[in-house]
């Protein structure tokens, strides 16, 4: 290719020398560049645009764990009372059968019960389809059509969630049996040693319904009496940091450093 010293480089394709055409070959080159600018800036702003998205998915809680905790409020918070009559209900049978039998023989039964009962519906709706000479179909058939699979894009969600809780956890272990800060590794302790005594007065089970009662009542009594509650909730939390300022004076190095 010979290209010729003596002629500037422009925009109506002189340069490119004898072995091209100023015109034919590349088209309208302003418009051709006016329209990679174009791209260009539009590419630009999308990458931006998605490092900003993707900065803020970082930051922001995962929309699984939203979705989850606005459910479980509303069933704490007996929004709907036939919903959460039912949910409060279940578990407590449940627990307080795992109470009585082995968790081998409550799914069992459990498993029989429900088998039971559908075994029941289905040769009735035949025996009742094959008297009126009706063509109904499967009792059943709306369910077994309902998708119940997780998609990839959900399961990689819940994978996500647990990996965060997972480390999250691991990590405030890791501070508090190390001794990162004293101070929250004492707190810690004391909060194990409560716990042998708890421990010794009641098993898991029974902590357990306790918990379960006390999370499906103590949310609607503080929405009712959160004046009063938090009135003595704030004496408590004074005294108790009044003591503990107290210990970390007399305990050297417990401290904490300001920040």
């Amino acid at each position: 290719m010979s290209v010729k010293p003596t002629e500037e480089p422009g925009l109506d394709g002189g340069w490119y020398g004898d072995d091209f055409q100023k015109v034919g070959r590349f088209g309208n080159t302003a418009g051709r560049f006016q329209d990679l600018e174009g791209e260009r800036q539009l590419k630009g702003e999308s990458g931006e645009q998605k490092h900003f998205n993707n900065s803020e998915s970082n930051r922001q809680p995962l929309p699984v764990a939203m979705e989850t905790a606005s459910t479980a409020m509303e069933l704490l918070y007996w929004r709907d009372l036939k919903q959460t009559g039912l949910m409060f209900s279940s578990i407590l049978l449940l627990l307080f059968s795992l109470t009585q039998f082995s968790v081998v023989s409550v799914i069992a039964y459990l498993a029989l019960a429900a088998l039971s009962a559908t075994i029941s519906f289905r040769v009735y709706k035949s025996v009742l389809q094959a008297v009126q000479k009706t063509d109904e179909g499967h009792p059943f058939k709306s369910y077994l059509e309902v998708e119940i699979s997780l998609s990839h894009d959900q399961m990689q969600r819940y994978a996500e969630n647990a990996q965060y809780y997972m480390n999250s956890t691991l990590k405030e272990l890791r501070r508090l049996f190390l001794v990162q800060d004293l101070v929250d590794s004492l707190k810690f302790a004391v909060l194990m040693w409560l716990l042998t005594y708890v421990g010794a007065l009641f098993n898991g089970l029974t902590l357990l319904i306790m918990a379960v009662v006390s999370m499906f009542s103590m949310p609607v009594v503080y929405e009712k009496y959160q004046a009063q509650i938090d009135q003595y909730l704030g004496l408590v939390r004074t005294q108790v940091n009044s003591v503990v300022g107290k210990i970390q004076e007399k305990i050297p190095g417990a401290k904490r450093k300001a920040e």
